[in-house]
């Protein structure tokens, strides 16, 4: 996979109409240009181009008659309420996809139009944080225990935006994120689950414990979570398969070849942006 790093300006644009989206439902979706307008409210977008008179800006959350899903996450707050006022101020018809309990809750207080997978099967956009990117703009996820949800709705949308600050930005996977790939269990298997991972791949494996709660955390799914912390690296499409073919695994916190952007909130308060070849 090609990926493209550029800066990213800081300049408000104005909203865009799309297309009526297609009654029909493909699998793989389709995946589309990602439109450069999903980011928190510090990161305000504006033409698309200099060179590219003609072309209009987009704002910075979301466009008319999209369906959207709504990650998990802090940064994704800001997004979210960046989104309702957009909503509100431009009367925007927007339905929103939450991939967790966290997600949900965001979207009814922020007065959002809460949907669900049964009633809208296929997403515009779905917009998430990561908690590593590397340079081929794969990710970890599910620092938050929500990797399942997240992968299921990133997975049905043509287009998949993330949101991270600098400190997610890395070259390999591991080189920044130190707690290992987040792996959902069922809470019966998750001994032999353990024991195979460590057989197979190496490293050390530990079950996520709650903080506020005697035991271990359990997902919104009722699921048990363990940490793989790899002691090497490793061909991350493969190994993504491979555990997911273990027996009791429910899903991994890789996420391989799925993001189309991703935008990193700089400390110096710019925005840096990976993006892959366009087709």
């Amino acid at each position: 996979v090609e990926v493209h790093e550029r800066p990213f300006l800081k300049i408000c644009g104005s909203s865009a109409t799309v297309p009526p989206r297609a009654e029909s439902i493909t699998w793989p979706p389709t995946r589309a240009p990602p439109p450069p307008s999903l980011l928190p409210q510090h990161f305000s977008v504006g033409p698309l181009n200099p060179s590219s008179p003609g072309k209009p800006g987009l704002s910075v959350l979301g466009q008319n008659n999209q369906v959207l899903g709504i990650g998990s996450g802090s940064t994704i707050v800001h997004a979210v309420q960046r989104l309702a006022e957009r909503v509100k101020e431009e009367n925007l018809t927007i339905v929103c996809i939450p991939t967790s309990f966290q997600a949900r809750q965001l979207i009814l207080q922020n007065g959002l139009t809460l949907s669900d997978l049964d009633r809208n099967p296929e997403l515009d956009v779905a917009i998430d944080g990561a908690d590593e990117v590397d340079s081929n703009l794969n990710l970890i996820k599910g620092g938050g225990g929500c990797l399942t949800q997240e992968k299921i709705v990133a997975g049905f949308a043509k287009c998949f935006i993330v949101i991270a600050d600098y400190r997610k930005k890395s070259d390999r996977l591991g080189e920044q994120w130190k707690k290992g790939v987040p792996i959902e269990v069922i809470p019966m298997a998750y001994v032999p689950v353990t024991r195979a991972l460590t057989k197979k791949f190496g490293g050390v494996v530990e079950l996520r414990m709650a903080v506020n709660k005697a035991g271990p955390v359990v997902t919104d799914n009722g699921n048990f979570i363990l940490d793989w912390k790899f002691d090497k690296i490793h061909e991350w499409r493969e190994v993504n398969s491979a555990i997911k073919m273990i027996p009791g695994v429910v899903e991994t916190g890789l996420f391989i070849d799925m993001a189309e952007v991703v935008y990193f909130g700089m400390e110096d308060g710019s925005v840096s942006v990976r993006e892959k070849q366009p087709c």
